[in-house]
């Protein structure tokens, strides 16, 4: 009786998901490749990276997995050479955003903190390559994930589904990968960007303290003005994107805790009685939701980026008003 309605959950919650998201990221990275929102051309790369893999997050996890899950549960997708090469894409998806949000973080904590090195690393072809090296690295470190599955069921010489082999709980080498992979996502990017925004903060209320010594000190205060209010939009934008990533991975993070060292198993059921599968699956839809959040927060700490917004909809929209008034 109950799994209907929690069933439902997933079935409405992931369609919006992807309706949402899609057209959102889409308009980001065609807005901030017109480089016209007052951002920097490395600020402007990484938030394009990001917008880019939080797609491809939608695409892979969302419709591919999810939504297909849900929908066509016996479609091609469900082959298992095709089922395995969307869990791997799946997760290096995931991989690349989680640490592309990680390396935007370094790059402002460097530009607001480091001032030796802000020339030498805030630069955009700095921000080019590092945003390669992490999506080449996110791929090679979950080619592996292709290997772990086998069919469920062989019908006609088709596999068919994709479960777990057996080798994947017993081996220690899989048991170091399966380690290794829950290290480099969630925990180590959580904590990273934890501790770079209070590393900021701190250097933040210092540079502020020395700052206002020194306004008091000279006539011209307007430069020192502009400087603090353009430092203070790249601060808004920094801890609202680190923010959301903060607050849609905690409970995951914790789950991970939850379930490595409690040894917990998940129920295969849809039962959101069961502790363990609601906390997993809640999870998962937090960190899905991550990825369509960013697009609302450029709009709301941007005031030239919701400009090129309404640009963009009103040219979109002026052909249906006059052909709604012919």
């Amino acid at each position: 009786m109950h799994a209907v309605p929690q069933g439902m959950i997933f079935a409405i919650y992931y369609p919006v998901i992807a309706v949402i998201g899609i057209p959102a990221n889409l308009a980001v990275i065609v807005v901030l490749s017109r480089r016209r929102c007052g951002l920097s051309v490395c600020v402007i790369y990484y938030l394009v990276s990001m917008a880019v893999t939080d797609l491809l997050v939608i695409i892979t996890v969302v419709i591919l997995n999810r939504i297909s899950g849900t929908y066509f549960t016996s479609s091609f997708l469900s082959i298992t050479p095709v089922c395995s090469f969307r869990s791997a894409l799946y997760f290096a998806a995931i991989s690349s955003s989680v640490w592309l949000t990680v390396a935007f973080t370094f790059d402002r904590f460097v530009a607001i903190s480091c001032h030796e090195l802000k020339n030498k690393y805030c630069n955009e072809k700095m921000a080019a390559l590092i945003i390669g090296i992490v999506s080449v690295l996110s791929c090679l470190k979950n080619i592996f994930i292709y290997f772990i599955y086998e069919p469920v069921y062989i019908i006609n010489n088709i596999p068919w589904f994709c479960s777990i082999k057996v080798i994947y709980y017993t081996s220690p080498a899989w048991a170091a990968y399966d380690w290794i992979w829950i290290i480099f996502t969630p925990w180590l990017p959580f904590v990273l960007i934890l501790l770079l925004n209070v590393l900021t903060v701190r250097n933040i209320l210092v540079a502020n303290k020395a700052r206002k010594r020194l306004q008091t000190q000279r006539s011209g205060e307007n430069h020192s003005d502009q400087e603090m209010e353009k430092r203070k939009k790249s601060i808004v934008l920094l801890f609202s994107i680190s923010g959301s990533f903060i607050l849609s991975y905690l409970l995951l993070f914790v789950m991970s805790f939850y379930i490595r060292i409690g040894n917990v198993t998940y129920s295969s059921s849809y039962d959101f009685t069961n502790s363990s599968f609601a906390l997993q699956q809640s999870g998962y839809m937090l960190q899905v939701l991550c990825s369509c959040i960013n697009p609302f927060i450029y709009a709301g700490t941007q005031s030239l980026f919701r400009a090129e917004i309404k640009k963009a909809l009103t040219y979109l929209l002026n052909p249906l008003v006059k052909l709604f008034k012919m």
